[in-house]
C-alpha cells in the first residue's frame, strides 16, 4: 500500500512540473507577441515623419550643371559619433541623434536654395532656412569634391548653427564640370559677354559688373532673387467714375448749378466777385514770362 502511494505521489509531482513548464512558456510566448514597440525619442521610426521634420520653405528648383541633376531624388547618409546625417541634393540636409533619449534631436540643417559662385565656378551649394537655432536658422554649405565614389564624407560645424558638409562624387572630377558659363542660355551668355566688355573698357565699375552678374545668375535660377516682389494694389472701381459721356454730362450740369447757387448767395450778401477770370491779364503775364525764359531781352528801361 505504501509503495502505491509513493508511485501516485511521484506521478502527480511529474505532472505538476510539466504543467508549470508548459504554462510558463505559454505565457512567455504570448507576452512576446503582444509586446509594443518603444516609441521614445523624436527619431523613432514609428513616429510620423511630419512630426519630426517640418520644413519652413519649399526647396528651390534644380539648377546648375546638367550632369549633377541626376543626384536629385537621391539621399546619402553619414554617421559620426551619435549623429546620423542625411544629404538629399537639391532637397535638404537632416540630422538624427542616434539615442534612446525621449527628446533625441531630429531636425533639418538646411533646405536647398542656391549655389555659391566665384570666378565662373560653382564653389558650393547653400542649404538655408533649417530649424531654429537661437536667434537664427540653421544653414549648411555643401562642398563638392572629386572622388571615385559618390558619398557623404564629412560634416563639421565651423560656427554656431552653420554647418559644412563635404560631398564626394566623380561627377565633378572633370576640370570644366563646375563652370558656370556653359550652364547659361545663349541670351544670358551674351549679356555676360557685354558686361565683360563694358568692364574691360572701363564703362562700369567692378561693383557694377558684379551686380550685372548677379542679375544674370538670378535670372538663370542659380541664385535666389533678392528683389522684393511688391504687388501694387489694383485700382478700385468707384461708382462715381466717369465711365460714359452721359455720366460726364450729368456731373458737368451739377457743377454749373452749384456755381450759380454760390453766385446768388454772394450777391444776396453784397459780396463782390468776378464773374469771369481775367484771361487777358493771365495771358499777358504768361507771354512775358515765356519770353524771358527764352533768353536775354536786353536791358530794362527803368525811366
Amino acid at each position: 500500500m505504501y509503495s502505491l502511494y509513493n508511485r501516485i505521489y511521484f506521478i502527480l509531482s511529474v505532472w505538476v512540473v510539466v504543467a508549470s513548464i508548459f504554462i510558463n512558456y505559454g505565457f512567455a510566448g504570448k507576452m512576446k507577441i503582444v509586446e509594443e514597440p518603444n516609441t521614445f525619442g523624436l527619431n523613432n521610426p514609428f513616429l510620423a515623419q511630419g512630426s519630426r521634420l517640418q520644413p519652413k520653405v519649399t526647396p528651390s528648383p534644380v539648377s546648375g550643371p546638367v550632369h549633377l541633376h541626376q543626384l536629385a531624388g537621391k539621399c546619402f547618409s553619414f554617421t559620426e559619433s551619435t549623429y546620423k546625417y542625411e544629404f538629399c541634393p537639391f532637397h535638404n540636409i537632416t540630422q538624427h541623434e542616434q539615442s534612446f533619449r525621449w527628446n533625441a534631436y531630429s531636425g533639418i540643417l538646411g533646405i536647398w536654395q542656391e549655389w555659391e559662385i566665384a570666378n565662373n565656378t560653382f564653389t558650393g551649394m547653400w542649404m538655408r532656412d533649417g530649424d531654429v537655432c537661437g536667434s537664427r536658422n540653421r544653414e549648411t554649405k555643401v562642398l563638392l569634391v572629386c572622388s571615385r565614389a559618390t558619398k557623404l564624407a564629412q560634416v563639421s560645424e565651423p560656427s554656431t548653427c552653420v554647418y559644412s558638409l563635404t560631398f564626394e562624387t566623380p561627377l565633378v572630377c572633370h576640370p570644366h564640370s563646375l563652370l558656370v558659363y556653359p550652364t547659361l542660355t545663349e541670351k544670358l551668355q551674351g549679356e555676360w559677354d557685354e558686361a565683360e566688355q563694358a568692364r574691360y573698357e572701363g564703362l562700369i565699375t567692378e561693383q557694377g559688373y558684379n551686380n550685372l552678374l548677379r542679375d544674370i545668375f538670378e535670372e538663370a535660377g542659380l541664385l535666389k532673387s533678392q528683389k522684393l516682389n511688391i504687388k501694387l494694389p489694383e485700382a478700385e472701381v468707384h461708382p462715381e467714375t466717369h465711365n460714359s459721356l452721359q455720366k460726364c454730362t450729368e456731373d458737368y450740369q451739377k457743377q454749373r448749378e452749384e456755381i450759380e447757387r454760390l453766385r446768388a448767395l454772394l450777391t444776396q450778401h453784397n459780396i463782390p466777385f468776378e464773374s469771369k477770370p481775367s484771361e487777358a491779364k493771365t495771358t499777358v503775364t504768361a507771354t512775358v514770362k515765356d519770353q524771358h525764359l527764352r533768353g536775354d531781352n536786353g536791358l530794362i528801361d527803368l525811366q
